[in-house]
């Protein structure tokens, strides 16, 4: 068995723990929706956040969704001007069978913008 990458990102509507928890939430679960991931089956996952989100870790919203098991960890993206503002970014390893052509990302928000060659309505 193979471990894929699988790709996503979002906006925060602000700076709170509330909408960084929702934003999270939503990004996860239309991952869950697209491969049919199952935690048992996530080696591990690293968010990424824009310096400007401070209020909450993305991974305490994963924590809250069941990967109790599954190695978490956060960091910081690099401060690049004119990049997307209130941005998470998430990279999960995935154990499949699935050929990497077959992985669904998922961009949502604005975040449709850093990759609409892939993002998915």
């Amino acid at each position: 068995m193979a471990i894929r990458g699988v790709r996503g990102a979002t906006v925060a509507a602000a700076d709170t723990a509330e909408a960084i928890r929702d934003a999270t939430r939503e990004l996860l679960a239309r991952l869950i929706e697209l491969n049919g991931l199952e935690p048992e089956d996530v080696a591990s996952i690293f968010f990424t956040c824009t310096p400007d989100i401070t209020a909450e870790y993305p991974a305490m919203t994963a924590r809250q969704m069941g990967w109790v098991e599954t190695p978490l960890i956060c960091g910081q993206e690099m401060r690049v001007p004119g990049s997307l503002p209130m941005c998470i970014r998430v990279l999960l390893h995935w154990n499949t069978d699935l050929p990497q052509k077959l992985v669904r990302h998922a961009y949502l928000r604005e975040a449709t913008a850093l990759r609409p060659d892939i993002a998915r309505p």
